[in-house]
C-alpha cells in the first residue's frame, strides 16, 4: 500500500508559495560587429601587493627585556635593546629616516633631564607605529603609552615590545634579516 501526500482539492494563493520573477535574459550589445558582454566579470579578490621590502626583526620575550635582562645585566640590556629595536626598524623600512645611535645618545648622557628621554620613548613609539602600518597591520602602538607607561614600574619596555612583536608576528616563520614585504 503506497501512500500518497495529501493534496488540497483547492489552493488558494495565499497557501502557494512566493514566485519571483526571473532576470531578464542579458542583451547582446555589438561593438564594431563583436558582441561585447553586458557585465564586467566578476571580481576575485587579491592580495594586497607589496610596494617595498625589508629586513624581518627579532622577536623577543617582552618580559626578558621588561624585567629579566636588565636585572641580570644590572641595567646594560636596556641601552643594547633600544639600540637594537631603532637599528632593526631602520632595516625594516628603509623608506624612513629612523636613527639608530641619537635614540641610545640621548638615553646616556640625557637622562637626566627626565624629558629627553620621555621624547625618545614617544618617538620610538611613533616608529613602531609606522612599522606596523608598512607591515600592513593596523596602528596599534600608541605613542603617548610608551612614555607615560615609564612611570608604571617600566612598563614602556613591555609595551613596546609587545607591539613590535606583532609586526613580527606579521611575517611568521622569517628568519630575523631577512628579506620581508612592506605594504604601505
Amino acid at each position: 500500500m503506497s501512500e500518497t501526500p495529501h493534496v488540497p482539492a483547492s489552493s488558494s494563493p495565499e497557501d502557494q508559495p512566493p514566485v519571483f520573477p526571473a532576470d531578464p535574459p542579458p542583451v547582446e550589445q555589438h561593438v564594431n560587429g563583436a558582441v561585447a558582454p553586458t557585465s564586467p566579470p566578476p571580481m576575485i579578490p587579491t592580495a594586497p601587493v607589496p610596494v617595498a621590502s625589508g629586513l624581518a626583526m627579532k622577536r623577543r620575550n617582552p618580559f626578558a627585556v621588561w624585567i629579566g635582562l636588565p636585572l641580570i645585566t644590572l641595567g646594560i640590556y636596556f641601552y643594547v635593546w633600544y639600540y637594537k629595536i631603532h637599528k632593526e626598524m631602520a632595516e625594516f623600512d628603509r623608506r624612513r629616516q629612523i636613527p639608530v645611535a641619537g635614540p641610545l645618545l640621548v638615553m646616556i648622557f640625557l637622562f637626566w633631564t627626565v624629558i629627553a628621554p620621555l621624547i625618545s620613548y614617544h618617538n620610538a613609539g611613533a616608529r613602531i607605529r609606522n612599522a606596523q602600518t608598512a607591515a600592513g597591520l593596523p596602528a596599534t602602538c600608541s605613542p603617548t603609552l610608551c612614555w607615560v607607561l615609564a612611570f608604571v614600574f617600566g612598563t614602556n619596555l613591555l609595551y613596546m615590545q609587545f607591539e613590535l612583536n606583532k609586526v613580527v608576528d606579521r611575517y611568521a616563520g622569517a628568519p630575523p634579516h631577512t628579506t620581508v614585504p612592506l605594504f604601505v
